[in-house]
């Protein structure tokens, strides 16, 4: 008799930055189940992020529809199914509606502490799951094409509101300033025309910078983040996946919650700018509190997470 295979459905963020946050714990369900199979359920954003995950079976990209008949669709995609775990991070009725042996439902909400160790904490682990990345064998050596040496500073100078976002001239004031320590300025952003548009006044001031935003799949990022010596930019997506990397990381955070979306990674530290969090504007975050952090993580061999004092 042919035993039956163990899948298990894993559904995580739309949002680049939650999923990323995510695979740490998908990294972990891998390992507590060596013989299982991954279907995982993302946005379009997201999916790139798995394509290379060898234990990943299936991809379901959910796009959105009027009413929430998504939902629906990926009922009536995932119903068939006899599943060893539902995994549900959106904290829908879709596991408790499916035929699985095991569920796993987080609810959302807010809640203190780092988003990480919440998703760690409501599947039973004590020690937090690290995010992490998977890459082909074929973005590593396209990556190694494009960087070939090493020394590259990796800026991350857009995001998904206005309000994330550092000002353009003070990147380039900082790379500027990093130039001593023989870094060129690699800028990376994601696709479309708003993205790129955010990134031209960093890229028009910085003739040697290197432009690899806007084309690229997140593996082929990923592989490029980890030919970087050092990965500078705000609260983004692009932030988390160079943390997962293991690039040495430096996140900017104003307005967003640092004590929630702090970038977490082996080499990961993050600046904020005085205030209240979640209402200190970036403007207050300086390029000298910036570029003294970066000497710092430059410094270190192995990076925990931790905050830097801002002025």
């Amino acid at each position: 008799m042919v035993p039956q295979l163990m899948r298990i459905l894993f559904v995580t963020a739309n949002r680049l930055g939650d999923a990323v946050i995510s695979t740490g714990v998908l990294d972990a369900l891998q390992k507590r189940y060596p013989a299982a199979l991954f279907t995982v359920v993302c946005g379009p954003v997201a999916a790139g992020l798995f394509e290379a995950d060898p234990r990943c079976e299936r991809i379901i990209v959910m796009t959105k529809r009027r009413h929430d008949r998504h939902w629906l669709d990926l009922w009536r995609d995932c119903f068939p199914t006899r599943w060893f775990m539902v995994v549900d991070l959106r904290g829908s009725l879709l596991g408790l509606t499916l035929r699985a042996r095991r569920r796993v439902i987080v609810r959302g909400g807010r809640r203190p502490g780092r988003r990480i160790e919440q998703l760690g904490h409501a599947l039973g682990y004590r020690r937090t799951p690290m995010p992490r990345v998977w890459t082909t064998a074929t973005q590593r050596e396209q990556a190694m094409r494009l960087l070939p040496e090493r020394g590259w500073l990796a800026l991350g100078p857009t995001a998904n509101w206005d309000g994330k976002i550092w000002p353009a001239e003070r990147f380039v004031e900082l790379a500027k300033a990093l130039r001593p320590l023989h870094l060129r300025p690699v800028v990376l952003y994601g696709p479309g025309d708003a993205e790129r548009e955010r990134a031209l006044p960093v890229l028009g001031a910085l003739p040697d910078a290197l432009d690899l935003g806007g084309s690229p799949s997140l593996g082929e990022v990923a592989a490029l983040l980890m030919r970087c010596t050092l990965f500078i930019g705000n609260d983004s997506g692009l932030m988390h996946l160079a943390a997962a990397a293991g690039t040495p990381t430096l996140g900017l955070f104003g307005p967003s919650r640092a004590s929630e979306y702090a970038p977490a990674g082996r080499m990961a530290r993050y600046v904020e700018a005085p205030g209240p969090e979640g209402h200190a504007p970036i403007s207050g975050l300086s390029v000298a509190t910036v570029l003294s952090a970066a000497r710092k993580i430059l410094s270190e061999k192995d990076v925990s997470v931790s905050c830097i004092g801002a002025d």
